[in-house]
Formats: structure tokens, sequence, C-alpha cells
């Protein structure tokens, strides 16, 4: 036997380990997996700063274990105030302002519908000629306003006029003063809308509304006690506005759904703005009535009367007008007052008097009536 010195002794090679198939795709994507999330961590460490702040865990169950209040709303804040300048505090209460969440759609204003007389009555404008269905729309038109108006003033009573009362916002007596008479309005509106529903055939048409018109209009002249208060009425609204109970109050009613955004005074001017308006009204139904149509002359006495009555208010108004300025009037001197001042009926126009650049320096109220211009 022959053997070999230590140095000159060689190692066995080492065969190389032969793979399958098998064993070939196994390796290829463990190989793949650990080359993935080798780059998805690289990029972590790249996003993140090195600096980032990691929060305590003791802050981090101390701020999920204690529940977050409830945002205080605008509208809880003005309910509120309201309750606070009022001093509505007992349980027995008449009307309560209790602070409550709104659902998502009680913020939004309430519309009403705005359907035309062919949009109700589609298939009844289909044997009209075109003249005829415009004069339908204008008829439709006046009904459907009166009908409104007569919401709107019961809605003025019940979310205004009422909860100022009992709340005792306002003293009766300053309330009627503002309000005036408008109680005796919706009956009055009430009769010619169901006047109108009466000439109404089931086609929807109205064939005479005329002698309706003629009858009913002079009952309008109740609107002289009305217009002649409304400077009156308008000035006290506005000075009893400083008072932080009646201002938090006619903000909270102007953001609520039934208002639609409006204010009070545009709810209290609502009659005037009617009452012009049935000029316009029936201008239009006579302008698509043609003249051979039974109720052509009626309508045309019809626009005379509204016309001559709104002349008599709009003058009585004037009047009232220029009497409230001149009852107002302050003289330095016994013996200052002018006789063309307390001779004159109507006020053409007053205002503040200004420079030239349209500013003003000192405060100077300036009057013109029809006796004052020499």
């Amino acid at each position: 036997m022959r053997v070999t010195s230590p140095s000159s002794y060689r190692a066995p090679v080492q065969r190389e380990r032969s793979y399958t198939t098998g064993s070939l795709s196994e390796s290829s994507g463990l190989k793949r997996r650990n080359q993935g999330e080798r780059a998805a961590a690289q990029v972590t460490e790249e996003k993140e700063p090195r600096n980032k702040r990691v929060r305590p865990v003791a802050k981090t169950l101390s701020a999920t274990s204690t529940p977050q209040q409830g945002k205080v709303t605008p509208l809880k804040k003005l309910s509120l105030s309201i309750q606070r300048s009022i001093g509505c505090r007992n349980e027995n209460r008449l009307f309560s302002f209790s602070p409550r969440t709104r659902s998502r759609d009680s913020g939004s204003a309430k519309k009403r519908s705005s359907k035309l007389w062919s949009e109700t009555y589609d298939s009844a404008g289909e044997e009209l000629s075109a003249r005829e269905v415009k004069r339908q729309e204008v008829i439709f038109e006046l009904m459907q306003g009166e009908r409104m108006l007569v919401e709107d003033l019961h809605l003025v009573k019940k979310n205004y006029y009422e909860p100022m009362l009992k709340l005792s916002i306002m003293t009766q007596d300053e309330l009627n003063q503002i309000f005036g008479i408008l109680d005796t309005l919706p009956p009055l509106h009430q009769d010619l809308f169901d006047r109108l529903v009466k000439l109404r055939h089931e086609d929807g048409t109205v064939d005479q509304m005329g002698p309706t018109m003629l009858d009913w209009l002079p009952q309008l002249h109740t609107y002289k006690t009305y217009c002649c208060n409304q400077v009156a009425a308008k000035a006290l609204l506005d000075h009893k506005r400083r008072n932080p109970a009646v201002h938090n109050f006619l903000q909270l009613c102007q953001e609520s759904a039934f208002s639609r955004k409006l204010d009070v005074w545009s709810f209290l001017d609502l009659p005037r703005s009617r009452l012009v308006k049935y000029p316009l009204l029936l201008k239009e139904v006579l302008k698509h009535t043609v003249a051979e149509h039974p109720d052509h002359a009626t309508l045309s006495q019809a626009l005379s009367v509204i016309q001559a009555i709104i002349s008599v208010i709009n003058g009585k108004a004037g009047e009232a007008e220029c009497e409230y300025y001149r009852k107002r009037l302050c003289y330095l001197y016994e013996n200052q007052g002018e006789e063309e001042v307390t001779r004159s009926r109507l006020l053409l126009c007053h205002g503040e008097l200004k420079n030239n650049k349209g500013q003003v320096s000192d405060p100077l109220n300036v009057l013109l009536g029809d006796r004052m211009c020499g």
C-alpha cells in the first residue's frame, strides 16, 4: 500500500448538486420573494424620515378610550343665547328652544313647487290654441299666488307673532304695531282662491273670471290701513333688532327651513307686493283674451278698478309717511316751525345730505314735502 505525504494530499472534489425542475422553480421563487421584500423595505426607509416621531402608547390609548365630545353648531349657540337672553329656564315654558341636532336636509331652504298649468293639466292643452293656453297659464298663476300668500301669512303668525308673544320677546302692543292687521288678510285672499277654484272645469280651464274679480276687488280697500302702517312698523322693527333676544330669535328663524332664508320683513311686505301685482296679472290675462270673448269687457273694468284702488292706497300711504317724519321733527326754538312743513301732506324725498365726494361729514337729514318747494 502506498502512503502519501500530507502535503501531497488532495481533498476530494465536491460534485455540484443536480437540481430537478421542481427544485429550480422553488429556489427561483424564493429568490424573487426575498428580492421583493428587500426592495419594499428599502422604499419604506426612503419614504419615512429617520427622525419620525412615534406617539406614545399611553397617550394613544387615552385618546381612543375617551369619546370625543360633539361640536357646538352655530344653531345650538343661537338657541342657547336665546334661552339665556329670554330667561326661559323653567321646565313649564310654552315654547322651547332646546338645542338639538339637525338632520342633513333640515338646514336646506324649503322650496315650493312651481308647476305650470300645462304641466298640471297636460292633456287639456292639446285642443286649445297657443293664445288660450297662455291665458290659462296666467289665470293659474293668479290662483297659485293666492294660495301661497295665504300659506305665508299663516306662517308669519305661527312662527313669528305667537312665539315672540309667548316668550315675551316683545310686548303685545309692539307686535300689534309691527304686524298691523295681518290677521284680516288671509280670509280675504282665501275667499278669492275659493271663488276661482269653483270656476275651474274638470280639465283645469277657466272660462270667465272677470265678473268674479270685479266683485272681489273692492275688498282690497282694507289694504289702506295695512300699507299706511308700514313705515312705522319698519322703523319699530329696526329699533327692536338692537335687542339681543329679538336679533337672535329672528336670526334663528331665518336660518330655519320654513323661512326659505327670508327675513321677517320680507314676509310682512308680501301683501303690499301682492297688491301691486294684480294690475300686471289682469293685463296679461286681458292680453291673451280675444276681443270677442265674453270675459274681455269685465276684465277691462276690473283692471280699471284695481288701478284706482292702488292709486288711493298710494296716496294714503304717502300721507302716513309724511306724518310719521313730521311728528319726529325737533326744533331748537319754539317759533322755528314753518307753516309749509305743517301743511305738507306728501313727502317727496328724504335722506342724509352728503358732500361732493359722497361722504357724510356732519349728519344732516333733509326732508322735502309737497308744500316745502316755495
